[in-house]
């Protein structure tokens, strides 16, 4: 006898990055009969990071780069539930929440994004904060800000990691602490050079931007701890600092190596579909996915490129048994448009070996 298919069948979002954001809008103008939606977030809104090294550099105020949640998801017809998910039964069909009661699913994607803190490096979790997420790392920079100019603090940052994010941020900073006196923003950098992800005509013009800003970039330069007031470098070098950033690589949210999920280096795994290789049920998006069809840095212009991807997808995937629309293959492209900001408004360019 044949069973019909249950006459709702749940979607959960599970995060609110770019790809999510972009899903709920699209949802909201052509909704699928018989599917409830669900956003899980910790927080009501989300921050746009495209907009970071502005309201770092104070062009922005933190306001600006909200993405509010709250109006998508009622835009949506979704149901909203502000937690934050912390593990997949698979085989139930729950997420299971940090506060409340675990909330089921037929299909669920992930767009939870990533994090740069270093726990493994003695004194970070004390004394520095990780770029990613953004909302601490906002939130301490206007608590720096603020005790910089009741001279509680001297004007000294390090930013550990220079990729075009810890230059990018240190060229923002070094730009906003400009009035100070003797401020000094210094870039701290592993490997034998800076900014490796870059054509090298961009590098030469940001390393310009630098020294104009009189940021310092130490190279062959590996932390061994940090301190309330520096960064102690494996050759015992001092790197004086009353704000340490955390901006060296990425890494996933934790709690994915608990799913049983197929996993690359830490990210879920996905198909060309953005559908997780391991569970028909999972799709995934952003940083926190790894295209095995065609691996990608992390950069969010994908995000954005992947939304009407993934939405497709998951209407066909509610869809199946109910002679829905193929799914979707997803294409990165080849290159993209790096846009580097350079503390004040202007960027540096970099694209097809072209910059400008």
């Amino acid at each position: 006898m044949h069973t019909p298919l249950p006459l709702t069948r749940d979607l959960v979002l599970i995060g609110g990055g770019h790809a999510h954001a972009l899903v709920l809008r699209a949802w909201g103008m052509a909704p699928l009969p018989g599917a409830r939606l669900t956003l899980i977030s910790p927080a009501p809104t989300a921050p746009y990071t495209g907009m970071l090294p502005g309201h770092i550099a104070g062009h922005y105020p933190r306001a600006a780069l909200e993405i509010d949640l709250v109006r998508l998801a009622r835009h949506a017809g979704a149901r909203l539930i502000l937690d934050r998910a912390t593990g997949l039964d698979r085989a139930a069909g729950r997420v299971h929440l940090r506060d409340g009661a675990p909330v089921a699913y037929d299909v669920a994607a992930l767009d939870i994004g990533i994090t740069s803190d270093m726990p493994a490096l003695p004194g970070f979790v004390d004394h520095a904060v990780a770029a990613k997420p953004l909302d601490a790392y906002a939130s301490r920079w206007s608590a720096f800000l603020e005790a910089l100019d009741a001279g509680r603090v001297p004007p000294q940052v390090a930013v550990i990691g220079g990729g075009v994010a810890g230059v990018e941020l240190a060229l923002a900073m070094a730009h906003r602490m400009a009035r100070h006196d003797a401020a000094r923003v210094t870039v701290l950098e592993a490997g034998a050079q800076a900014l490796p992800g870059v054509s090298a005509q961009a590098r030469s013009r940001l390393l310009a931007h630098m020294d104009r800003l009189g940021v310092a970039l130490i190279t062959g330069a590996r932390a061994a701890r940090i301190e309330a007031g520096a960064v102690v470098l494996q050759d015992a070098r001092r790197v004086p600092s009353a704000l340490t950033v955390g901006a060296a690589g990425a890494r996933a949210q934790g709690w994915l190596a608990d799913t049983g999920l197929h996993l690359t280096e830490g990210a879920i795994t996905v198909d060309r579909h953005l559908r997780s290789v391991t569970d028909p049920a999972i799709f995934a998006a952003g940083d926190c996915a790894h295209l095995s069809h065609a691996p990608r840095p992390k950069a969010g212009v994908f995000a954005v490129r992947e939304s009407p991807i993934l939405a497709a997808n998951l209407r066909a995937a509610l869809s199946e048994g109910r002679g829905a629309g193929r799914m979707r293959a997803y294409r990165p492209q080849r290159d993209y448009l790096k846009l580097v900001s350079t503390g004040g408004k202007g960027a540096v360019a970099d694209k097809w070996g072209r910059v400008w």
